[in-house]
């Protein structure tokens, strides 16, 4: 089984530039970095972007530079997404293409990331503007979902008229009705009771 080619600092660190800048990052190398409270040389970084890479080997005394302690504060901003690095000791040795395989994995994630809360920002912009939008129209009342039906003006005159047309009707049948009965009564002749006949007495 042939030997595995292990880089040293310096090709793992071309290697990684060669990747970064592939993605488009703009990596300078080695230069200091402090913030946090944290203070090194770091092998690349692109400040505007706030991505990079360190390889922490004993040749430089990065372990020194970099203590345990600040390696969390630096994980910790990473995992807020305020930046992103990618560290590798030298205790861990790669080959190039274990390598190029890992910093790939570790690009791809944080675009990904970077991607979902572009996402999330331009969601609450847009609810933030129909807000907006919404409260410079003051007085803007919800229409009422139930619609009053209007009839056509058609139909509104025909039945007036014919509402009007049914009170005349009824008020000239009420006429006709008692001009009748009027006639009637003046025709009836009076009628006499019939009276009690005297009684007539027979003859002794």
């Amino acid at each position: 089984m042939p030997p595995i080619d292990l880089l040293s600092e310096t090709k793992a660190c071309d290697l990684l530039t060669r990747l970064f800048r592939g993605r488009g990052y703009r990596i300078v190398r080695n230069i200091p970095f402090r913030e946090y409270g944290v203070s090194f040389h770091i092998d690349g970084w692109d400040a505007k972007a706030r991505i990079g890479f360190e390889f922490l080997s004993s040749e430089d005394d990065d372990h020194d530079d970099l203590s345990l302690e600040e390696y969390k504060t630096l994980m910790a901003a990473q995992q807020r997404g305020e930046l992103a690095l990618f560290i590798i000791d030298e205790v861990e040795p790669l080959s190039a293409a274990d390598l190029e395989y890992t910093v790939n994995e570790f690009l791809d994630e944080v675009e990904a990331g970077r991607a979902a809360s572009r996402g999330r920002k331009n969601a609450r912009g847009t609810k933030k503007k129909a807000k907006k939008a919404t409260a410079k129209r003051p007085g803007v009342k919800k229409k009422s979902a139930v619609k009053k039906i209007r009839q056509p003006a058609g139909k509104r005159a025909t039945k007036k008229a014919a509402k009007k047309a049914g009170k005349q009707g009824a008020k000239k049948a009420a006429r006709t009705a008692a001009k009748k009965v009027g006639k009637k009564k003046a025709g009836k002749r009076p009628v006499k009771k019939a009276g009690r006949k005297p009684a007539t007495r027979k003859p002794r």
